[in-house]
């Protein structure tokens, strides 16, 4: 009888029909991308820049550019940034909202080879100087609101050019003055005139001088890309060329229902960040989509209006979004029909979101998985096929994924057995080239034969699908047993009063162990108590996995892209512990 061995890539036959497992990628740049959607489409609209609506919802504050004239402003500001001696290597900074200063400021740096540096606009003066001394950027573009926070700390940098941006620089007449107008009015304004040593960003759109030839190698770093900093000191992955291009082009196979030329992608979550670079900004591109761009998604109905004004078809998101939708009261007022695919990722998407949204919207909601130092897209779940509740799906095309021992780091066998958890590990075209000036770091996340350790702790079943069981690191110790933050945010999630939970361990002060503490926040006009809680828990979780401290909050310290930051909610409560200590 012969003997049956498990395919070592069983999620393979699981794909959608039309993905295939492996693709052919072209020898490009992130310029070159944009560059031939400016070649076949430069009429089509690339951008829609959605600041507000007015008179009832019916007219746009904003403007459009189409993808030819996004190609002219690339080209200019390309050359703006060669006259001043920015070349192939150098870092430039962009510390932007959404916007379109943003798509012109990354495809000018990629055009020039210039390593584009992305900063959270969020960041204080204290982090913006870390991370521009860790790059060495020579060169930053801001937007004018932000510059306060450079000028503080700007002689400590390495910082000679600075550009400055204002929001309605891509605006046409009238709403260029009535979006200065309104900032002016609201104090929302931060004049910049009378600085020394600074240049406009709109000023530098108009200039003639012609662009040199493009200068970019595919296998030049594109990106610096910060990752850490929800857990330590950040640290700067180097994300070729070639690792965006594969990713993108990936996702794009991915997305089997996408028309080149016919999707509006909804871009709300940020381009500074890699998901949001990629999964938005570049697969739109890409598909010569148009960009409907939003520089701020709160309140959630924002994001709810845009969708049903505009129809948008594509909505990359964060748990985070989908779970304001399907809780918003105000959700029956919209129309988001038109939304026919969903990739949530950058946290956990719980089950019961998921399951609401899809009935809402009648799209496809699904759950995919990466990490910064991947560009950042690993797997996914199928479009079409089986959705698997609370998996992260599938490996992409050309991602091979495998479980380490989470001791010895021995390889586990890949046998479907849903009790083996281990390590995920990925290797594939998307993967960093390394960490910016930190070879230990580097080789401690990715081995001599090219596998990157993630981290994260992880099951397959028998047809490939991966489930993300934990973050290593996690992990919560509780008299001797091991129990994992989701396992208890899941059940926690089907609770109906329960909008967010957040699980993490408190080291106690003398036990030697952890804390297991919940905390919780609740829809709104709903009401539960701790005890409450902790017995509801008792029906599906084994005694040691019910938290001992439930903690209600009005929310929860988030990312900018919505991950929850436990760390934070560790070092609060060790706080209320020395506290109540005396």
């Amino acid at each position: 009888m012969p003997d049956h061995q498990p395919s070592p890539k069983p999620w393979l036959n699981r794909y959608d029909k039309g993905v295939p497992a492996t693709l052919n990628y072209p020898k490009a740049t992130l310029y070159d991308l944009l560059a031939e959607t400016v070649r076949k489409y430069p009429d089509r609209l690339a951008t829609k820049f959605v600041l507000r609506y007015i008179l009832g919802d019916r007219v746009m504050v904003g403007g459009t550019l189409t993808y030819g004239r996004l190609g002219t402003l690339v080209e200019r500001f390309a050359a703006a940034l060669h006259a001043l001696g920015v070349k192939r290597g150098d870092r430039v900074a962009l510390m932007l909202p959404n916007s379109p200063h943003f798509i012109i400021a990354f495809f000018a740096a990629a055009r020039l080879g210039v390593i584009v540096v992305n900063t959270n606009p969020t960041y204080t003066a204290r982090e913006l100087k870390q991370q521009l001394v860790d790059s060495g950027a020579e060169t930053i573009v801001l937007l004018n609101l932000f510059y306060p926070r450079l000028k503080e700390i700007r002689a400590e940098t390495a910082v000679e050019h600075v550009i400055v941006a204002h929001i309605d620089d891509t605006l046409p007449f009238p709403f260029k003055q009535l979006v200065r107008l309104r900032q002016r009015k609201a104090h929302d304004w931060v004049d910049v005139s009378g600085e020394p040593g600074i240049r406009l960003f709109g000023d530098m759109l108009a200039t003639a001088d012609p662009a040199p030839a493009p200068a970019a190698q595919p296998d030049d770093v594109a990106l610096f890309q910060y990752t850490g900093g929800t857990t330590g000191v950040p640290k700067a992955a180097m994300l070729a060329h070639r690792n965006l291009v594969c990713n993108t082009m990936q996702v794009r196979a991915w997305l089997t229902s996408g028309v080149e030329g016919g999707e509006k992608v909804m871009a709300a979550i940020p381009f500074f960040h890699v998901y949001g670079m990629t999964v938005c900004m570049l697969y739109g591109v890409a598909m010569a989509a148009e960009l409907v761009i939003v520089p701020n998604p709160r309140p959630i109905e924002n994001v709810m209006r845009i969708i049903s004004k505009e129809r948008c078809t594509i909505y990359p998101g964060v748990p985070a979004m989908y779970i304001g939708i399907v809780n918003s009261p105000n959700v029956g007022r919209y129309d988001l029909k038109s939304v026919k695919a969903c990739i949530s990722g950058s946290a956990p998407l719980p089950v019961e979101i998921q399951k609401r949204f899809n009935a809402l919207t009648g799209g496809r909601l699904v759950e995919g998985y990466g990490l910064t130092e991947a560009s950042p897209v690993t797997h996914c779940n199928p479009e079409f096929n089986e959705n698997r509740a609370g998996s992260i799906g599938l490996p992409f095309p050309d991602t091979e994924a495998k479980l380490v021992d989470l001791a010895t780091g021995a390889d586990l066998p890949m046998d479907g057995n849903l009790e083996t958890i281990g390590e995920l590990c990925v290797r594939g075209p998307q993967v960093m080239k390394g960490y910016w000036n930190r070879p230990d770091e580097t080789a401690r996340a990715i081995d001599a034969d090219g596998w990157l350790h993630t981290g994260d702790i992880a099951r397959m079943d028998a047809d490939g699908y991966f489930y993300i069981v934990d973050r290593k690191k996690d992990m919560i110790n509780v008299g001797g047993l091991k129990v994992l933050p989701r396992d208890v945010e899941e059940v926690l999630f089907t609770h109906p009063a329960v909008l967010e939970a957040a699980v993490v361990g408190v080291p106690h002060p003398t036990r030697g162990d952890d804390t297991l503490t919940a905390f919780v926040v609740l829809k709104p006009g709903a009401s539960a108590t701790a005890d409450e809680l902790k017995e509801f828990c008792k029906q599906s979780l084994a005694p040691y996995k019910i938290p001992r401290v439930i903690e209600f909050r009005t929310e929860l310290p988030k990312t900018q892209v919505g991950k929850v930051l436990r760390r934070v909610l560790v070092a609060e409560a060790q706080e209320q512990q020395k506290v109540a200590g005396g």
